[in-house]
């Protein structure tokens, strides 16, 4: 399990080192956006759902070594369906989680920028999960899939 663990950390950190603080910060500065003056209801608001969001990130990958014995690495993935967790609203909560911490960063900054990197990273990651990542479920998990399919939404939570 601690190898499992070390694995997820290090995909998690060079994930969200690249996709989520480096990419941001360089279409921060491509936009020419500096860090706000004051600390307003946006920023306090931006924090809230940036943190929120990268709390959801981290819960699902502690879902995955826990639960899934894996890691979130389309190339390292968890050896059992998760469904629990996170994963019993929503299919994807790991990039709601990622585009909610995104969303929130351009919150507080209040950048039309980074907000449309958010929006364009949500898009890329329907992309791959409907031409990849479902398909490739449906044949590790076969009929498991499909009845967790049929009783959670990919996108919008059920409670």
């Amino acid at each position: 399990m601690l190898a499992i663990l070390i694995r997820a950390l290090t995909y998690a950190t060079l994930f969200i080192g690249f996709v989520l603080v480096y990419l941001p910060a360089r279409t921060l500065a491509w936009a020419g956006v500096v860090r706000p003056s004051r600390f307003g209801s946006p920023q306090a608001l931006g924090a809230i759902v940036a943190v929120s969001g990268a709390m959801l990130a981290a819960w699902c990958i502690a879902s995955f070594v826990v639960l899934g014995r894996g890691t979130p690495a389309p190339f390292d993935p968890p050896r059992r369906l998760v469904v629990r967790g996170p994963y019993r609203y929503v299919r994807n909560p790991m990039y709601l989680g990622a585009g909610l911490a995104v969303a929130g960063a351009a919150l507080f900054y209040q950048s039309g920028a980074l907000l449309a990197y958010a929006a364009a990273f949500l898009l890329v990651m329907h992309v791959f999960v409907v031409l990849y990542e479902e398909s490739v479920l449906r044949q590790t998990f076969g009929n498991d899939y499909d009845a967790y399919c049929r009783q959670v939404r990919r996108w919008l939570p059920t409670l």
